[in-house]
């Protein structure tokens, strides 16, 4: 059979992290440490309290069967509580809020149901790449948004050109940002949902780190009075309460745009395990939960280890607020790419180079705080005996 992938799937970017892959996978096979601080993947395990809450839903038999379209109704509404004690928004669980199978489910989904082909998405560059890849499968045409260090890594709403305003229908956010550990204040929502109402936009928030911090919290852009009018926002139980495996997150926002995702996934998918929702429920009732509180604390530690360690080798950059990565700025004008193979062959140290995401991340690394104090000190130790 003679077969030819859809140009969809070829109308993807190319995946530039085949090579360092390989060549991970090649130094272990060989039986050589490597410190991977490229995986976006925490490394501690979801909390006991949550666990519990599985172990007794699993036995429950009406959560045996189909799940609702919708979500479970007390995941829905843990959720709901969740927005006004955290961020003082009043939603209604019935009309603002869908469940999904992870925030990606939900990102992924929402411009087949909100734009046309052809139509403009602004996208963040860097961004999550799945922003980019629901553009291209739902027939839209992306136009990237530089995240620039002179502009805080937001995104210059001015500097978009008029016509490309006029026909864009969507807009992509995301802080606290991946990669770049940016967050936005409430100010800058302001003016881009001014902006969405102007120019007739949806703007989707992704705020699938807004539980991982060290100061200040981050805000949510439903804060920004008449953001309803316009904005949809994904939240996620993956890093907030280390469940990525679980896939369990929710979208909050305009009615009307809620429905439409809900549309879409209801002829997708068929929702995600009720147990898991009833777990997640548990999550978000205790959001505030004192293991939760003790994780963030760890993520401060590692965060102040690797930022002094590589700021004592001589590495400066914006010590992170948020989010678990560091945005680390490459020494001496070195590629990205080739600082990345450099550190993974000959310190056995795994970065994500900001090449990978796009033309404006170049002059970075991403580097993830997924492992534990002591192999940050040995990445550093590692990094710093390199001649840079």
């Amino acid at each position: 059979m003679s077969f030819t992938k859809s140009q969809r799937l070829q109308a993807l970017p190319p995946y530039l992290f085949i090579e360092i892959d390989r060549k991970k996978r090649a130094l272990l096979a060989a039986g050589k440490d490597v410190i991977n601080l490229g995986v976006g993947d925490p490394d501690l395990p979801t909390h006991r309290f949550i666990i519990d809450e599985m172990a007794k839903a699993i036995y429950d038999p009406k959560n045996h069967r189909y799940p609702f379209d919708e979500g479970v109704p007390a995941f829905r509404q843990a959720a709901a509580r969740f927005m006004q004690r955290r961020f003082g928004v009043t939603v209604n669980a019935d009309h603002n809020i869908i469940t999904t199978i992870g925030s990606k489910d939900g990102i992924a989904h929402l411009p087949l149901a909100v734009i046309n082909p052809g139509d403009v998405v602004l996208v963040p560059q860097p961004g999550y790449p799945v922003y980019a890849s629901g553009t291209i499968f739902s027939g839209g045409r992306v136009f990237h948004l530089p995240l620039l260090e002179t502009h805080d890594f937001l995104p210059d709403l001015d500097a978009i050109p008029e016509d490309v305003r006029q026909q864009a229908r969507l807009l992509w956010l995301n802080y606290p940002n991946n990669p770049t550990a940016a967050t936005a204040p409430l100010s800058f929502y302001a003016k881009a949902v001014a902006m969405a109402k102007q120019y007739n936009w949806i703007i989707a928030n992704d705020l699938a780190y807004g539980e991982v911090y060290f100061e200040q919290a981050p805000c949510s852009i439903l804060q920004v009075p008449g953001a309803m009018d316009v904005a949809i926002e994904f939240h996620s139980l993956s890093k907030s309460f280390n469940m990525t495996g679980w896939r369990i997150g929710w979208a909050v926002g305009n009615p009307a745009v809620v429905a439409a995702l809900a549309q879409v996934k209801g002829n997708v998918d068929s929702g995600q395990f009720n147990a898991v929702q009833v777990a997640g429920a548990a999550a978000l009732e205790h959001y505030d939960h004192p293991d939760v509180k003790k994780q963030m604390e760890i993520y401060r530690r590692r965060r102040d280890e690797l930022h002094g360690g590589l700021a004592e080798i001589g590495w400066n950059f914006r010590k992170p607020t948020a989010g678990f990565f560091c945005w680390v700025n490459t020494p001496k004008n070195i590629g990205s790419m080739d600082l990345c193979n450099r550190l993974l062959e000959e310190a056995h140290v795994v970065t994500v180079p900001g090449a990978g995401f796009g033309p404006a991340a170049e002059g970075y690394l991403r580097m993830a705080l997924t492992v534990d104090e002591s192999r940050l000190r040995e990445a550093v130790k590692r990094i710093g005996s390199l001649k840079i």
